[in-house]
């Protein structure tokens, strides 16, 4: 082996530098793909279990090294089981055929990316939402805060568009092809429309239909804030982590959406003045 450097009593390779590089672009891209989910968070555990493994057994820990070495004798296995979902998206995108068409290659693998702190402008989301609240229109709506979620993107109608009230409100239109589905927004841009999200597996009330089961279930999958609005009622309904937060008004809404993307909540002066409708008045105004 050619010898690089050498630290003390380390001695480093250019093979040892390759094997660390592409082990790091390895991570990088499996953390890009799991951002967002819950399952960032059993696979931060499990290699942190692994990096511990690997200093007992330096140590000669025969004793922790042999209980650890069990469980990661099954490893692999637990980690499929576990990851059976972001496995698939893994493959799914190394079997995209366009991934090395034109230089698109080292935009899918790049590990250093133009991260602006961008948040989305919450007003047209919160307007739009108070206008289906009205006149009774369903509407389900997935806020994310550091992902575009590509993956359930890829299942609907992707967009791309800037955030806006009106388009929101087309999209939810009864008439519009688009409007079965969820609405995924990212920062300032609607990522998609008509997407399909995971239902849940809970036993609800029967008030609940399938718009909220299926944001329960999206909130259980990813570390979103789903916006629902009832289609029989015109309630709005938030989730987030597997909570919901049923028949809340447009104030509260604003609220919740601000304590999700960790901005201090800001209401609007005509916003606060303005008196909140209680149901019945609000189906008179419709």
């Amino acid at each position: 082996m050619i010898l690089a450097f050498k630290i003390g009593f380390l001695q480093f390779g250019f093979k040892d530098i390759l094997d660390i590089l592409l082990v790091t672009l390895l991570l990088t891209q499996v953390y890009k793909l799991m951002r967002g989910s819950v399952a960032i968070k059993v696979f931060v555990g499990f290699l942190l279990l692994y990096l511990v493994y690997l200093v007992v057994s330096a140590l000669q820990m025969e004793l922790l090294s042999t209980i650890l070495g069990q469980f990661m004798g099954v490893g692999v296995l637990a980690a499929i089981i576990l990851f059976q979902q972001e496995i698939r998206k893994f493959l799914l995108l190394v079997g995209r055929t366009n991934i090395f068409e034109e230089g698109k290659f080292f935009m899918n693998v790049r590990f250093w990316t133009n991260n602006n702190n961008k948040r989305a402008n919450i007003t047209p989301i919160v307007e739009a939402v108070k206008s289906l609240a009205g006149s009774s229109t369903g509407a389900l709506i997935v806020l994310s805060a550091n992902s575009p979620l590509k993956f359930y993107a890829e299942s609907g109608d992707e967009m791309d568009s800037l955030l806006s009230k009106r388009l929101l409100l087309a999209i939810f239109n009864k008439y519009s092809p688009l409007h079965d589905g969820a609405v995924i927004v990212y920062k300032d841009r609607i990522v998609a429309a008509r997407c399909i999200l995971p239902v849940t597996e809970r036993e609800l009330e029967a008030q609940y239909g399938l718009r909220h089961r299926a944001g329960l279930g999206m909130s259980e999958s990813t570390e979103t804030l789903i916006i629902v609005v009832s289609e029989e009622t015109g309630q709005i309904s938030v989730m987030k982590n597997g909570e919901v937060n049923h028949n809340i008004s447009a104030q509260e809404l604003r609220k919740q959406i601000n304590i999700y993307l960790n901005e201090p909540p800001i209401l609007k002066k005509k916003e606060a003045e303005e008196p909140e409708l209680k149901p019945d008045l609000r189906e008179e105004v419709a």
